[in-house]
């Protein structure tokens, strides 16, 4: 009975050992860096790495494009004063003609698309 029990014993051992000797492989493959998982952290390293410059440059181009935008706003508001100022220099001169908000009446044939459209 001891002989079985010491057979079923070292059944059990070298069972045990195979599947510890199966589990590393599998576990050397699994963090292999070239086709495990560690490849997949490597690749995704190497992709946050490169989004970051892309904000970076993202970020630096926002940057001169809101100065940019600022200048010209303000060269516009100089503008419009400017104008301003000339429109108003014009309602001063004598014999200036103002523009009547209606249209003169029309002297000649007048063209309408429906027949109560006619002036």
């Amino acid at each position: 009975m001891e002989l079985v029990a010491d057979i079923l014993l070292v059944a059990g051992a070298l069972g045990a050992g195979l599947y510890c000797f199966v589990l590393s492989r599998r576990l050397t493959r699994f963090t292999d860096l070239e086709n495990g998982v560690g490849a997949a952290v490597a690749v995704l390293s190497a992709q946050v790495t490169d989004l970051q410059t892309a904000l970076e440059n993202a970020q630096k181009t926002a940057t001169h494009s809101t100065d940019s935008l600022e200048d010209l706003t303000g060269r516009a508001e100089d503008a419009a004063k400017r104008l301003e100022l000339m429109v108003a220099s014009l309602h001063d001169l004598p014999g200036a003609q103002t523009i009547s908000p209606t249209p003169p009446p029309a002297t000649g044939p007048v063209f309408s698309r429906h027949a109560g459209d006619a002036r």
